[in-house]
């Protein structure tokens, strides 16, 4: 396996760097700018699916550009193959006082359809994984699903996350 780094900066405390996976079949690399086309596209889909809400265009074209223009918010992640963006996620950020550093979370993960089953996943979970555990400021890995996406808590569960005892409530202003 072929591995890159390289120093991009500063995001949220802590010092990111974009590292490459090169997989015989499939790089995982940080998205950039140009990306966010797929990416909206890939949220529309996912929404659609996994809640049967039909989201607004627009709205999420902005979301997904705001990641870019402030990387505060977020950072991206696709795996490609053969050219091509198969898969992407989201991590953002969140302080933990209890541990003196980051957590991150991930959140917005899509597959294209006919590439599910075929550990794209679990590529890209290692990518960040490996980021985590190169850097003493990250401490770890979070994300939140469905109660009744039994398919990807499996797939969490395989990869040794465990679920945890907090329930997650929201208030969205409409």
């Amino acid at each position: 396996m072929n591995d890159t780094i390289t120093k991009i900066g500063n995001k949220a405390t802590f010092t990111i760097y974009n590292h490459q996976i090169f997989h015989p079949k499939m790089i995982i690399r940080e998205a950039k700018k140009e990306d966010a086309p797929s990416i909206a596209t890939f949220q529309l889909a996912m929404a659609l699916e996994t809640e049967d809400l039909q989201l607004d265009k627009p709205t999420v074209d902005l979301g997904v550009a705001k990641v870019f223009d402030d990387p505060s918010k977020g950072t991206y992640y696709l795996a490609e193959k053969k050219g091509q963006v198969i898969a992407s996620l989201l991590t953002t950020f969140e302080w933990s006082d209890w541990r003196n550093g980051t957590v991150l979370w991930i959140q917005s993960v899509y597959v294209v359809p006919e590439e599910r089953g075929n550990g794209v996943y679990k590529k890209m979970y290692q990518h960040i994984q490996q980021l985590v555990e190169q850097n003493d400021q990250l401490k770890g890995i979070r994300l939140y699903v469905d109660q009744t996406n039994t398919r990807a808590q499996q797939v969490y569960q395989k990869l040794g996350m465990t679920a945890e005892h907090y329930q997650l409530f929201e208030w969205l202003k409409e």
